[in-house]
Parts: C-alpha cells; sequence; structure tokens
C-alpha cells in the first residue's frame, strides 16, 4: 500500500526549540494491514487507521494555519522570484499555529539523518542554566569533543568566535552542527580558565536506548529519544532482563520521535489493546500495541519535564492500562499532531492537523502527564522502593 502516511515524529527546526514534534512521514512497511506494528523495520500503520488522513480541503480548526493559503503563498513568492519558505512562514505565523514551522531542503533531509540516530557536529550534549550560561552535560564517548578532552560540567562560552551566554540552547546547537570535516573552535571555561579547541565536525551516530542493571534483580532501560530501531532495542532488553526482576523504563530527557517506534516500545509491556487515539482534522483513528508483550513483569517508568510527545504516549499508555507506576515530575504536554506539505520552491511546510490522547481519553497538549509518584532528583531511588514493594529483590 505504497502513498499511505506513517505516523511518526520529527525534531521541529532546531533554530526554533529542537522539540520533536508529531507528524506524518510518506512511507509505509510490511505491517500496514496488520492492526499492529510488530517490528522496529515496519513504520507503517493498520489501513483502517489512516484512511482518509488528511483529506484535501477540509477546514482548518482554530490555532491551525490554511494549508492552501500556506501553499499559495508559496507558490506566489517563487512565481515573483521570492523565497517560498519566508513567504509561507509568514503565513504559519500569522495563524497562531504554535507548532507549525516551515524548513527548506536541506533543514527537511537532516531531519532524517536525526530520526535514524545520526548526525554531524562535534559530541556535545549542552544546557542553559538559570543565568543564562551554557554548561556541557554530556561527551560522547570517542567524539571530536571527547579526543579534545571536553568534558561535562565545562562552560561553552563561544562558538566560531560568538559568544553563546544567553542563547537558547537550540541556537547553540545549529552552531555546532555543519558539514563533516569542517572545523569549529570553541571557547571552554573550566576552573576559571578560558580555554581555546579546535575541533573538526564528524558524522556521530546516537545510541538511543542503554540498558544498565542494578542489585536485587532491577533492570534500567534508558531511551533518551525513539530514533529508528529504538523500540525493538526496547523489547530485545526487556526479553534479556533477570527472571523475576523488575524494570526502570526511564524516559526522562526524551524529547519524543518516532511514534512508530514509540509504539513498538510500549508493546514491549503489552499484550496489545490501545495505545493512543489522534484526530486528523476532526476523524479520529488509534494506534495499537503488538500482541506478546510481557505483561507481569514490575515496571517503574520515569518521567520529567522533558518527557514529551512520542514519550508521553508511552507513558499514558503504561500509565491509563495499569501497568506501570509513574515516577518523577509533570511531562511537558506535547499532544498535537503535524503533517508536512511540500512546497513549491522545495521547502516543506510541517503544520497542525489534531492531537492525540491516551487511552482512557486525555489529552496531553498543555497538561501534561501527573505521576502517580511525584520525586526529583531522588527519582531513581523512589522507583526502587516502589518495585520492592512490588516483591522485586526480596
Amino acid at each position: 500500500m505504497p502513498g499511505l502516511p506513517a505516523l511518526c515524529l520529527r525534531p521541529r527546526d532546531l533554530r526554533r526549540g529542537a522539540v520533536l514534534t508529531l507528524l506524518f512521514a510518506m512511507s509505509v512497511g510490511a505491517a500496514a494491514a496488520t492492526g499492529a506494528w510488530g517490528s522496529a523495520e515496519a513504520e507503517g500503520a493498520p489501513a483502517a487507521v489512516l484512511a482518509g488522513a488528511g483529506e484535501p480541503g477540509a477546514p482548518p480548526s482554530p490555532g491551525t494555519a490554511d494549508r492552501e493559503a500556506v501553499e499559495r503563498a508559496a507558490a506566489e513568492a517563487v512565481a515573483e522570484g521570492k523565497s517560498g519558505k519566508k513567504a509561507a512562514q509568514e503565513v504559519v505565523s500569522r495563524s497562531g499555529d504554535r507548532w507549525g514551522t516551515v524548513y527548506d531542503q536541506g533543514e527537511y533531509a537532516a531531519f532524517a539523518e536525526d530520526l535514524d540516530g545520526r548526525w554531524t557536529g562535534v559530541g556535545l550534549w549542552t544546557g542553559r542554566r538559570g543565568d543564562g550560561r551554557i554548561e556541557v552535560d554530556r561527551v560522547q564517548p570517542d567524539s571530536p569533543a571527547a579526543r579534545a578532552g571536553l568534558r561535562a560540567g565545562d562552560r561553552l562560552l563561544s562558538v566560531d568566535g560568538h559568544e553563546v551566554s544567553g542563547l537558547p540552547v537550540a541556537d547553540v546547537v545549529a552552531r555546532l552542527r555543519g558539514e563533516a570535516g569542517t572545523p569549529v573552535v570553541l571557547g571552554i571555561g573550566r576552573d576559571g580558565a578560558v580555554l581555546t579547541e579546535t575541533v573538526r565536525r564528524e558524522q556521530l551516530r546516537a545510541d538511543p536506548v542503554t540498558v544498565r542493571r542494578l542489585e536485587g534483580g532491577i533492570t534500567v532501560i534508558k531511551v533518551a529519544s525513539f530514533t529508528r530501531g529504538s523500540g525493538e532495542r526496547v523489547r530485545e532488553a526487556v526479553r534479556e532482563a533477570p527472571p523475576g526482576g523488575g524494570v526502570m523504563l526511564d524516559l526522562r530527557g526524551n524529547p519524543g520521535g518516532l511514534v512508530t517506534e514509540a509504539v513498538a516500545a510500549a508493546s514491549a509491556f503489552l499484550d496489545g489493546g490501545l495505545v493512543a487515539t489522534y484526530d486528523v482534522r476532526g476523524s479520529e483513528r488509534a494506534l495499537y500495541a503488538a500482541p506478546g508483550g510481557d505483561t507481569g513483569r514490575p515496571l517503574v517508568a520515569l518521567v520529567d519535564g522533558g518527557t514529551m510527545s512520542a514519550a508521553e504516549l508511552v507513558t499514558g499508555a503504561l500509565q491509563d492500562r495499569g501497568r506501570a507506576v509513574t515516577v518523577g515530575t509533570r511531562t511537558f504536554g506535547k499532544g498535537s499532531v503535524q503533517m508536512p506539505t511540500p512546497l513549491p520552491g522545495g521547502a516543506v511546510a510541517e503544520l497542525t492537523v489534531g492531537t492525540y490522547r491516551t487511552p482512557a481519553g486525555r489529552s496531553l497538549d498543555g497538561g501534561g502527564i501527573t505521576p502517580d509518584l511525584a520525586a526529583g532528583d531522588g527519582a531513581e531511588e523512589r522507583a526502587r522502593k516502589v518495585l520492592g514493594g512490588l516483591g522485586v529483590g526480596s
């Protein structure tokens, strides 16, 4: 059934927020007719779910952009020798669509790399502190940054001579990225000294799923994002967990990713059934887990304010269906659906077309998920106590 769209997540423009958002990609896998997605490679959704998605001529909902108006603005601008992307973005901005945006061809191509867990950069994860300073949170092993001796806790002062203090993290990330092999000069603050390091960007690959074991037979599965293959990695980790041992599914800081992968991850703990519903221009559809998941193993899901979108979809399904105890802080609250529209001149507009809900019918957009047990820095220790109360390690 080629040509049907499959529900997934893509990153928003890095310069505008680096948030992974719900949208539809033009691809269907072998599982399209099954009613569930049974493998990481299958990027399809049930035909009944997708039939009629994005009907032409459907009126826009309040707070969303008119697709035809966006296309028309781009076409008129291109015909006059102007930027179709800029004209389309002006229409989107006026519409009040808070998640809508427009990409050029290069930006959109880069997002495909992100969804594969690949990107070109130096291997730094950075965060902005309350006073505006930019600090290194993590350095990817065997990356240009790691080989240059950068480490967590370093302060990033400048990139190629441009001061970054006070900038949004997304802008800093955009400056760090670039073509493979190109140099970038980093100004680093460490222990009161200012260092200058020149590194060369490389094609990097992140491991979205990491697994570690705790005493008492507890397996911690950390999912950094739902990039391609991550769902099957979660399923493998559950299958390889010690018999009778509990699992912590750590979704803290997970900004989302491919919905196919999120559903596959949820399927590791469910035996079929509803994961979420979503609407596209007023027409409701559903997402279902694959059968055969581990429904008996004690499970805690760790969440926080950085748990977004597809990660919230997983959290909501496990919470509503009574499969997991959720521990942490309220999640971000990103529950809207975006659909990409190719534009004249090669740009792509990502426009909001609907929202999704948990199995119990809760809308997450703007409100997020309140965990069953509140916990901040001590969330993992509290999760261990919960698992202990469920008989793990006793």
